[in-house]
C-alpha cells in the first residue's frame, strides 16, 4: 500500500469536510463530531455530483442535488438506505492525514 499525504489536521477540523484529488480519485475527507477522520468517495453514488458541494452537519453528509444522505462515520446511506460511499484507508502520521487509493473504486447506485 502506498499512502499519500492529503493534508494536515490543521486543514480539517472536527465537524468539517473537504475534497481532494488523490491520484485521480476525488476523495472526501470528513471528521465527524466525536469521531475519527474518514475518507470516502467524493461524488454521490446517485448521479456523480461532488459531495463537497453539499452539506455536512458534523454527522451526516448531504448531496446538494437530490438530498441523498450518508452517515459520516460509516459511509452507509441513510436516505436511501440501500447505498453507500466507498471508503479509502486512512492513516494519521503525526499531524499528517494520509490516504490510500489503490484497490478502491467509487460505488454507484440506482437512480
Amino acid at each position: 500500500m502506498a499512502f499519500r499525504k492529503v493534508c494536515t489536521l490543521d486543514d480539517l477540523w472536527e465537524g468539517e469536510m473537504a475534497s481532494f484529488d488523490v491520484e485521480g480519485h476525488e476523495v472526501l475527507l470528513v471528521w465527524p463530531e466525536g469521531g475519527d477522520v474518514r475518507a470516502f468517495q467524493g461524488v454521490c453514488p446517485h448521479q456523480d455530483i461532488p459531495l463537497e458541494e453539499g452539506k455536512f452537519d458534523g454527522k451526516v453528509i448531504m448531496c446538494r442535488a437530490h438530498q441523498w444522505t450518508f452517515d459520516a462515520g460509516t459511509g452507509k446511506g441513510i436516505n436511501p438506505g440501500d447505498c453507500r460511499l466507498a471508503e479509502y484507508p486512512i492513516q494519521i502520521s503525526g499531524n499528517d492525514i494520509l490516504v490510500e487509493t489503490e484497490g478502491v473504486t467509487p460505488l454507484f447506485a440506482h437512480s
